[in-house]
């Protein structure tokens, strides 16, 4: 057979019947049949398959009758959100005891240390320390109440699952303590949750909690116990104080001694207090049940089961804050398929490691990590040809994504994607991102790339943590997918903004067995987030696509307005100007008495340089920052990007200036979700606002 020939077989759109395809060929052709037949053959077994969707992708919700346009997933078969998946998963407890069931008392948490590989509880090591940190808690005095608060202050590791599953065995309520708040933040949660115990990992978080009891700040605090090693002096200085300071061995032994019976949770009663860090004002500590969590768990394994059923084959690298609902969730959905969970060494620098030894086939991630990644893959193609070989296998790829089809063998992948793909371990199968807004170009690279089932998921605290879910098929970006099957959406109008229902444009409201029972002693602050319906009002302004997907179009929180009264949502323009290749972070700002818009712009270290020098600038980075020509060629790629975008005249920034160091938790610029403090970037930037404001005239 003719080489062309083949090519054009290979073409088609669609395959034809083997038969009547050779009866077109001359019979020259013929010659070589065997080879052919074997190359046939050989495409039929290999050709990709694009996944069936769960519903019709064209209309992935629908309108409830007499709702006022809420809608609904249409994998529902009624109105009625879903609330239990599995029948008997109805609590955190239950979910756990399926797991133990399922996974045949397999692996279920692990930990390593440098260089060494990964060491594994069993599911049911795992509820034996349960219960017996549990058995201590109620020998200590706890009562099996959901209206018990047991603290825990440490970053993720194995003794974290171990704390609240003994917990959740005695129908008490866990309260996450931020790694990163505060001490300000972590005193006022003491004390508005009345903990009397605190779990700590470290230490130094042993230390920090008794010098707020030396200094009369946290008087309520008893009892602190310890995972790590500590001295005798920590013990002693406890006593001084009132504190009684023991180790976690010390407490498994207590309950071993001590066993009880567990005495499980309702699915209404509370489970985790979980603390959001909020952008000003003290953290609100938002009250999410059994049933809150469950629900939000059952309505993700219903839109992934048919394209992702999740088993105790899977492993799920858990890195981001356990104090967090997002990973909460992933958490729970992990542990009720008898699945295993991996801790990161505590170390992010050390996370790539950790998935090489681990090789995960579920891998949360958020938009920093994403844009970190697609940076580096871009930086290293440094080269005309890596480039266009790139460029190239991504639209190859993408072209298969836009037909449904998700794999990681094609030739693409061995000869350009491998590399990244090993990176993550080799074994992802299921990555979902959240927590923040992520580029549209950035989520459809990465899904091509990495060629494994990535979702986008939207959502907050308040609806623990999920309220709408990309669709099993759907590999478009730009949107936040369906409502997830436990709740209904609707928009609101904003009047102010210019934002109608009937327009199909709103602040995005939820309502569901996910949407929590309000903050925690804070009626006030419970009435502005739940109207009297019930409905949770989230504060992100959406839009309704054709296909009964959502889109996040701006946020309602943030605005303000300019001196001629328009109103200005920051968070979006700083979306669309963070995507310029020479920045990293951007805060936009604006005032009541100024006519225009300027915003403080971080330069991003790793592609400054190499951008200013296509353009004739030369310095160091520090030396970049500092020079006038650099900062308007930068000014000139943000406008171009905000009119690409659609910003209005108004919504533009007229000055900027550059600041060479980063916002980051530290510093305290950002929350512990990393969401702009804005409050505190507007005192921090003060001298910088003012300057840019009595120079630029306009």
């Amino acid at each position: 057979m003719q080489a062309h020939e083949l090519f054009r077989y290979f073409r088609m759109p669609e395959l034809v019947d083997f038969r009547q395809y050779v009866r077109t060929l001359p019979t020259n052709t013929l010659m070589g049949f065997g080879a052919f037949a074997a190359l046939t053959t050989f495409w039929y077994a290999t050709r990709p398959k694009p996944l069936k969707p769960p519903c019709d992708l064209s209309m992935q919700s629908v309108e409830v009758a007499g709702s006022g346009g809420a809608r609904r997933s249409a994998l529902l078969d009624s109105d009625e959100p879903l609330v239990y998946f599995y029948d008997d998963v109805t609590t955190l407890y239950e979910g756990f005891q399926r797991g133990i069931q399922v996974s045949n008392n397999g692996p279920c948490l692990g930990s390593r240390k440098p260089d060494q590989p990964y060491e594994w509880l069993s599911y049911k090591q795992v509820a034996e320390l349960s219960e017996c940190i549990g058995s201590a808690l109620i020998q200590k005095g706890f009562k099996t109440a959901p209206d018990q608060f047991i603290g825990i202050f440490a970053q993720n590791r194995p003794e974290w699952v171990i704390i609240e599953q003994g917990c959740f065995a005695y129908s008490m309520v866990i309260v996450p303590l931020y790694d990163t708040l505060g001490n300000e933040a972590i005193t006022y949660i003491v004390n508005k949750a009345e903990l009397s115990l605190v779990f700590v990992d470290k230490p130094e978080k042993a230390k920090l909690l008794l010098e707020g009891v030396e200094n009369k700040l946290i008087p309520g605090l008893k009892i602190i116990v310890v995972m790590d090693a500590y001295g005798s002096e920590l013990v002693e200085r406890g006593q001084r104080c009132g504190v009684e300071v023991t180790s976690m061995k010390a407490m498994e032994d207590l309950g071993r001694a001590n066993r009880r019976n567990p005495k499980p949770p309702a699915p209404e009663d509370l489970a985790v207090i979980c603390f959001t860090s909020g952008t000003t004002g003290n953290p609100k500590g938002a009250m999410v049940t059994h049933r809150n969590i469950v629900s939000d768990c059952s309505a993700f394994v219903k839109a992934t089961e048919k394209a992702l059923p999740l088993s105790a084959s899977d492993t799920h690298i858990s890195y981001l804050p356990l104090a967090h609902m997002y990973e909460q969730l992933l958490k729970c959905v992990m542990l009720c398929h008898g699945a295993k969970i991996g801790f990161f060494q505590g170390d992010i620098r050390l996370l790539m490691d950790d998935l090489k030894v681990l090789q995960p086939t579920v891998f949360p991630v958020v938009p920093r990590l994403l844009n970190r990644m697609f940076d580096r893959i871009f930086g290293q193609a440094n080269t005309t040809l890596k480039r266009w070989l790139l460029d190239f296998a991504s639209k190859r790829k993408e072209a298969e994504l836009r037909s449904g089809i998700i794999r990681n063998n094609s030739l693409w992948d061995r000869l350009i994607f491998h590399k990244v793909q090993s990176s993550l371990g080799g074994r992802v199968r299921l990555m979902v991102t959240g927590a923040a807004p992520v580029s549209a170009t950035v989520l459809t690279f990465l899904r091509a790339a990495l060629g494994c089932q990535f979702y986008e998921g939207y959502g907050q605290t308040e609806c623990t943590a999920g309220c709408c879910l990309t669709m099993p098929g759907d590999w478009t970006a730009g949107h936040v997918g369906a409502p997830m099957p436990c709740n209904l959406i609707k928009l609101v109008d904003v009047e102010e903004m210019n934002y109608m229902a009937a327009e199909g444009e709103g602040e995005v409201c939820v309502k569901g067995p996910n949407v929590f029972q309000g903050y925690l002693k804070d009626p006030a602050k419970t009435a502005e987030a739940l109207d009297k319906d019930g409905w949770l009002h989230t504060g992100d302004i959406g839009k309704w696509l054709p296909n009964g997907t959502l889109k996040i179009i701006d946020r309602k929180k943030h605005i303000f307005k300019l001196a001629q009264g328009e109103y200005i949502a920051p968070e979006k323009i700083e979306n669309i100007y963070v995507r310029s290749e020479p920045v990293a972070q951007v805060f936009v700002h604006g005032e009541s008495l100024q006519a225009f818009l300027i915003a403080i712009v971080v330069p991003d270290v790793e592609t400054l340089c190499s951008w200013a020098q296509k353009r004739g600038f030369e310095g160091s980075f520090e030396e970049l920052c500092r020079n006038k020509d650099v900062k308007k060629a930068i000014l000139e790629d943000m406008v171009r990007l905000g009119k690409d975008s659609g910003l209005k005249p108004f919504e533009q920034v007229k000055g900027i200036t550059l600041h060479p160091e980063l916002f980051s938790i530290d510093n305290g610029l950002l929350t512990p979700t990393m969401k702009a403090k804005r409050p505190e970037l507007r005192n921090y930037f003060r001298s910088q606002i003012d300057e840019l404001y009595s120079t630029i005239k306009v």
